[in-house]
């Protein structure tokens, strides 16, 4: 739907009412366009410009700021050219310059100005330098972008000496350093000892530095008159221009070039030009657009709003809602406030009563806290608020306080809202473009927000491209303001009244799948979650007693027979209905025909599937719809919602009348639906399908990039839940007899019975499949006593791999933190990474060192098997987890709960004797190992241990529900980063221009190397001339940035940060210091990957291209080899042939490989193939960055077909390759092989940095661990079990997603389906345990082994075949109902 927009049209200048009916298809498009026609041009069609000509963000140019005077007196002429980020000074000042030219007097003014953004385009560019070379004066601000600073700085530096002024306001600090005015000047900044350098040199201060420059602004101009040298007066001079400058009136802006013009323009020397000091303004307080002035008193502003003659009663009334709005200062003095009055009169016309706060600086947090609280009772004036800056609180563009800002929203605790204008682009723009809002406002406008807790990027104002002026969206701001005042209601309404709307999701579309979210029980979870709610004072009304009776109403239909195949109907919705609720129904026709179609449907009506308790309903969201039909998975773009998903969210809002609505659990298809990317127009199915609704969304912890999509794309409040504590995943049957074996070969070795016993270690293993993984001699062959020990030690480094795996048990239940010892295995693993920030080393460091070892040294001859080694590292690894169970133990009581941690550390830490570390350490061989350094980390892992079993997961749901404001936190993952925990807070991602760090880039050197190693090793000591690899959202989050490291080290450049420490650039390493040769890549990003880090694609498909240019020889530059090749054969240049990061079309998501195999819905791999190669083969272009994805599949089969070797990340220990079906969804392995000429197949290997000890195994390899540490595990399996019916659907799920690794790469073993169907089908106790839990999914499950076996997947004997077919039909008789 969102690429309905992206051709040319033209609209009949009509009424704005009567443009709907131009085509069934634009029907939207009028309510974006701004109410007033557009007086220039008087031509019978307004044209709206397309589909991006330069390929970058903005078409507007500098000419509609240029005003050349007619100067009929010849008067001396003054050329000023000015940069500014937003458009808001360019209507003041051009009236200021018309005003002074019409004036005939002193000068005549000629002025040109550019926005910022508009510098990318090379052939404005060059304009602007020209016109710097004859400009007397040149005046900057807010310039922020490191790119374009560097720009501006190239050019006017040239020309910096020449002028007579040059006047730059708050920017980066490159582009201060170019001020001068007479004698004063900046280029010193930053070193002077001057107050105002000094000022500059704070860099940490963030918005403090705005705010402590206002206040020398103020004060410094009264000081410096009376100082009598040039210096001071032409410093007082600058000082006055920027207040001036933060004036913005035209009045101010007169006055300010009068002034230059009349002090530094040599030709004006003589003349005495007057000109009136700054009018000041409020630098922050209360605007109204009726009010007679501006207010810096919340009750002289209250009291004037009671006496109001234009208000009604309804609106003064003291029980009317009210929403605080937080502007900024320069668009109401620059008079560019149109967008704010209409927010102001739309509220007020919903009865809303408004306080609009405003402040000049950069720190609104200040005017927050004194504004929107009441000083006496400490409670907000307002009900919910919403900023209309865009930016931070604290900070703006430049740098943030975060923690700042969110201590003023929680003590203001009420919902928050950040909506946007338009800054980069002009409202056109913003329409044809499929990705929505320009990534550089996306980092600086929805990203820094979220940080602070900011929900809700709407859209509100755009820009008039002529006069840069911000005009409302009307249906923007009435879908903003509507979302505002229903956040407010929930602060309001009485507890017993509100009406909630729990929604779950069922995935793949099977009755075994109601209630699908990652890690999570979810019917138990909803269960707690309302009993809880009743105790509230909700009303809850007939809630069964158990969480499995609630699963039976809701799945099962009680009219039709016990155990019907349908769910539970909630309400029956008539097609006419459905259309009169629904206003966007006709646009599903063309994907779905009329309604109501025949999914969620009867044939009649549409239904709701769902059980209400009391006002509490429980609704199962329906699915995207294509998952079954192949055809459709084909397609490169996502289809919209079908009928029945639309009716579910027209019933929960319109029939239902939900106050809010909880999507529960990682996650629904809602946030997935076509649209624009950030930014959404009411063309946009999450927009039109969310409606008015407040949305809560319990999401994983561990998946901040997918909840970040809901937050931008569905308008959701994210709170987190943990996932289920982690364990190691132990040993079991010949594994544990291996070990065993191993055990006593190492005491009896050096006696007769070493060979016997190694000759049994080498049959168990082969029983075990590991022969796979080591490589064992033959039995009965004799061998020495050292090689006996290798493969006696790797075989047990093996061993010791599946062993300390770790591994999630069970599901979580939400409000069910996990005891103090089942968190000891995650604390284990907190205590095996060195944090360096922190001064913290690792407890594996800390104890090889006390026995004279280096650890890194360790890890790598343990890989390599050697016994000794492996045995030392195997008595390291017990002994952290004794010494971390002890210190548990000392923290908790009886029951196991742990207890004020605080008083119990300092009194363990008191006395240093009685640590208990220590004295567990003192009975093994590490019992002098560096006290202080124990001491440090443990006192680490005592505050990690209290955030760990903090619960705040219910409470945080209440919060929201009742209308505060919920605590933001990162998500990730809690070893790598415990700043996650404790779980229940509003998830957010991280600055996108933040990565990849330094650590993350050293990181990934590592992995770079090992790789490449490996392939080396494998491939007769040949170079991989192309590696094929995946980035992914969420790892990138939780690593900062490692695999999009990992890309630019293959290549071989480095990212380098600015002076804000944002990474916008890139430089080469040399060949002679890389030391090989720069490989060749194919990057294939996840759909949610280029949501969230457009820049960085950016960043990446620059670096490519960088390299392709380089003149070096090819056997040293295989980008430049292969993109030569390529340019040759399809007759295109090289840098288009150098095109490697591709991804989705915008508002699309994977490959639809996932949902294939999911729903059996293929016929053969080709099939999948060509949904991969169609879906995924859109190419991001640096050169062309506005126009978004275009599709490029003959480079991208050219690429692909290059690659020696396929590659993935997995980057934390809860989710592995079976875990998800996204990893196989994007492997390209069999595709590849397909692709390349000799048919060759590539290697394929996952990098595995979930432990301290970075591995790189081969996908064969990693799918095997995974098969033993989970699926065929024991542990793992009973875990699941212990959680009922969503157990067994976790089991189904492994094996599907094994077949899918089957699929895509053939890298799957035969045993591990075999064991498989020997673990839960041969088992009759288990088999019958399966059946009776979760009858659907088994069903699932016995269907998929069946595929595995007729797909040529798994070679097994007719009789099992036979047994799978017999239960088959045994199942599905009782499912049906038939033999009851």
């Amino acid at each position: 739907m969102a690429s309905l927009v992206s051709s040319p049209f033209t609209l009949p200048q009509t009424k704005p009412d009567q443009l709907s009916s131009f085509s069934k298809k634009h029907y939207f498009l009028h309510s974006f366009l701004p109410r007033k026609t557009n007086q220039a041009s008087s031509k019978t069609t307004l044209k709206v410009k397309c589909a991006m000509g330069n390929g970058l963000f903005t078409q507007t140019t500098q000419e509609v700021r240029r005003i050349v005077p007619e100067n009929k007196q010849n008067l001396p002429t003054v050329k000023v050219v000015y940069v500014v980020l937003e458009a808001q000074y360019q209507s003041s000042l051009t009236a200021a310059v018309q005003s002074l030219n019409a004036s005939n007097k002193h000068a005549s003014f000629s002025v040109v100005g550019y926005l910022v953004e508009e510098l990318r385009d090379d052939d404005t560019y060059k304009t602007f330098c020209q016109d710097l070379q004859d400009a007397n004066v040149f005046i900057g601000s807010l310039i922020f972008v490191e790119e374009l600073a560097l720009k501006v700085k190239q050019a006017v530096e040239k020309e910096r000496d020449r002028m007579d002024a040059v006047l730059v306001f708050p920017s980066m600090p490159e582009v201060m350093r170019l001020n001068k005015l007479g004698s004063f000047s900046m280029s010193q900044l930053g070193q002077s000892k001057s107050p105002f350098f000094q000022l500059f040199k704070r860099k940490k201060q963030g918005a403090g530095f705005a705010d402590s420059m206002l206040k020398l602004v103020r004060t410094l101009p009264k000081v410096l008159k009376y100082l009598p040298s040039d210096k001071a007066q032409d410093a007082r001079l600058y000082i006055l221009s920027l207040q001036f400058w933060l004036g913005g009136s035209p009045d101010n802006l007169q006055n300010f070039l009068k002034m230059i013009a009349g002090s530094y323009i040599p030709a004006l020397k003589g003349e005495k030009i007057p000109y009136s000091d700054p009018v000041l303004f409020l630098d922050s307080g209360i605007w109204h657009p009726l009010a007679p002035c501006m207010y810096d008193d919340v009750k002289e502003y209250l009291n004037w709003y009671g006496t109001r003659k234009d208000a009604n009663e309804k609106l003064k009334s003291p029980s009317a809602p009210i929403v605080g709005l937080i502007l900024q200062r320069s668009h109401i003095v620059t008079g560019d406030e149109s967008h704010y009055v209409a927010v102001i009169m739309e509220l007020e016309a919903r009865g809303a009563k408004v306080i609009p706060i405003f402040a000049g600086g950069l720190d609104f947090s200040g005017p927050v806290e004194r504004f929107l609280i009441d000083p006496v009772t400490k409670k907000p004036f307002i009900h919910s608020a919403i900023s209309l800056t865009g930016f931070a609180l604290v900070g703006g563009p430049a740098r943030q306080d975060h923690p700042r800002a969110i201590e003023a929203l929680m003590k203001l605790d009420v919902p928050y809202i950040v909506a946007l204008p338009l800054v980069f682009q002009t409202t056109e723009e913003w329409l044809n473009s499929t990705l929505g809002l320009h990534p550089i406002q996306v980092a600086l406008q929805v990203a820094l927000p979220e940080l602070d807790g900011g929900m809700e990027p709407i859209v509100f104002a755009g820009r008039d491209p002529r006069t840069g002026k911000s005009h409302a969206l009307h249906k923007r701001v009435e879908q903003l303001c509507t979302r505002a005042i229903r956040w407010g209601e929930l602060k309001r309404k009485a507890k017993a009244e509100k009406k909630l709307a729990i929604t779950v999701f069922s995935f793949p579309p099977d009755k075994g799948n109601v209630g699908t979210a990652a890690y999570l029980n979810v019917f138990s979870s909803i269960f707690s979650v309302l009993q809880e709610l009743k105790r509230d004072g909700y009303y809850v009304e007939g809630l069964p007693e158990t969480s499995d009776a609630l699963i039976e109403e809701v799945i099962h239909d009680k009219e039709a027979q016990f155990s019907s195949p349908n769910l539970n109907i909630a309400y029956k919705m008539g097609v006419r209905e459905y259309q009169s609720l629904t206003p966007y129904a006709a646009a599903l026709e063309e994907n779905w025909g009329k309604p109501p179609g025949n999914l969620n449907s009867d044939g009649e009506n549409l239904l709701v599937y769902g059980k209400q308790y009391g006002n509490v309903f429980i609704g199962v969201q329906p699915t995207f719809g294509y998952e079954g039909d192949p055809m459709r998975l084909l397609f490169s773009k996502s289809a919209s919602p079908h009928h029945g998903f639309a009716a579910y969210y027209s019933f929960v809002e319109k029939i239902f009348q939900a106050d809010a609505v909880l999507h529960f659990g990682t996650h629904g298809s809602l946030e997935f639906m076509p649209g624009k990317q950030v930014g959404m127009s009411d063309a946009c199915f999450p927009d039109s399908l969310i409606g008015n609704i407040p949305n809560v969304y319990y999401y994983a912890a561990n998946n901040p990039s997918e909840a970040t999509i809901a937050k931008r794309r569905s308008y959701a409040n994210t709170i987190s839940y943990l996932t289920p504590p982690a364990e190691n995943a132990g040993l079991y049957k010949g594994l544990k007899q291996l070990s065993e074996l191993i055990a006593s070969y190492q005491s009896l070795k050096d006696t007769g019975r070493g060979q016997q016993i190694v000759s049994s270690i080498i049959s168990t293993a082969r029983q075990c499949n590991l022969d796979k993984d080591v490589d064992l001699p033959d039995e009965g062959v004799e061998i020495s006593a050292k090689e006996r020990d290798l493969v006696v030690g790797k075989v047990y480094n093996k061993i010791m791999e599946i062993e300390s795996r770790l591994l999630p048990c069970g599901l979580h239940v939400i409000g069910e933190p996990p005891t103090a010892m089942e968190a000891v295995a995650t604390l284990v693993n907190i205590a095996a990474l060195n944090r360096p920030e922190e001064n913290i080393f690792s407890l594996p460091a800390i104890l090889a060192e006390t026995v004279g070892r280096d650890i890194e040294d360790l890890y790598r001859q343990s890989d390599k098997g050697i016994l000794k080694d492996v045995e030392l590292l195997k008595q390291i690894t017990d002994a952290s987890r004794g010494a971390v169970s002890s210190f548990v133990e000392c923290t908790t009581n009886e029951k196991g709960q742990v207890v004020d941690v605080k008083n119990k550390l300092t009194s363990i830490l008191g006395f240093g004797i009685n640590e208990p570390w220590i004295q567990y350490l003192s009975n093994t061989k590490f019992y002098r190992a560096d006290r202080e350094k124990l001491r440090t980390l443990f006192e680490y892992l005592g505050e990690c241990l209290k955030l760990i079993v903090a619960d705040n997961e219910i409470g945080s749901l209440k919060q929201a529900l009742e209308g505060k404001f919920v605590e933001p936190g990162p998500g990730g993952d809690p070893i790598r980063n415990p700043k996650v925990l404790p779980t229940g807070k509003n998830i957010h991602a991280l600055d996108p221009q933040s990565i990849p760090t330094t650590a993350a880039m050293n990181s990934a050197k590592v992995v770079v190397e090992r790789l490449i190693e490996r392939q080396k090793l494998d491939n007769g000591g040949k170079y991989p001339e192309t590696i094929a690899l995946v980035l992914w959202g969420t790892d990138n989050i939780k690593t900062y940035g490692e695999s999009l490291a990992q890309v630019l080290w293959m290549v071989g450049v480095n990212p380098v940060a600015d002076g804000l420490g944002r990474v916008n650039k890139v430089e080469v390493v040399p060949l002679e210091e890389l030391g090989r040769p720069r490989i060749d890549v194919v990057v294939n990003c996840s759909g949610v990957f280029r949501d969230l880090f457009i820049n960085q694609m950016n960043l990446l498909d620059r670096a490519v291209k960088m390299v392709a240019e380089l003149d070096e020889p090819l056997e040293q530059n295989f980008v430049r080899k292969h993109a030569l090749e390529q340019a040759e054969t399809l007759g295109i240049g090289v840098r288009e042939a150098a095109t490697r990061i591709f991804s989705n079309a915008s508002g699309s998501y994977s490959s639809n490989i996932n949902l294939a195999v999911e729903n059996s819905s293929w016929n053969d791999e080709k099939q999948l193939q060509d949904m991969y190669l169609s879906r995924k083969s859109f190419a991001f272009d640096c050169d062309a960055p506005g126009a978004g994805m275009a599709e490029n599949r003959k480079v991208f089969e050219m690429a692909l077909s290059t690659a020696d070797a396929t590659f993935q990340n997995l980057d934390s220990s809860e989710i592995s390759l079976t875990d998800v079906s996204h990893y196989f969804d994007s492997d390209p392995t069999n595709l590849v092989q397909n692709l390349r000429k000799d048919g060759k197949k590539p290697s394929s290997y996952i990098a595995d940095t979930t432990t301290a000890n970075a591995q790189v195994r081969t996908l064969s390899e990693t799918v095997r661990l995974d098969a033993r540490t989970k699926l065929l595990n024991p542990k793992w399996y009973e875990g699941m079990l212990s959680s009922g019916y969503e157990g067994v659907r976790e089991i189904e799920k492994r094996l599907t997603n094994t077949v899918g690794w089957s699929a895509t790469s053939g890298q799957v073993d035969n045993f591990v389906y075999e064991e498989a169907n020997a673990t839960f089908i041969k088992d009759e106790e288990m088999l019958n345990r399966l059946m009776k839990t979760n009858p659907n999914s088994f069903r699932k499950l016995l269907q998929t082994f069946l595929e595995a076996n007729g797909r040529g997947y798994w070679d097994t004997d007719e009789e099992n075949i036979e047994r799978l077919k017999e239960l088959y039909s045994e199942v599905e008789d009782k499912i049906e109902g038939i033999d009851r």
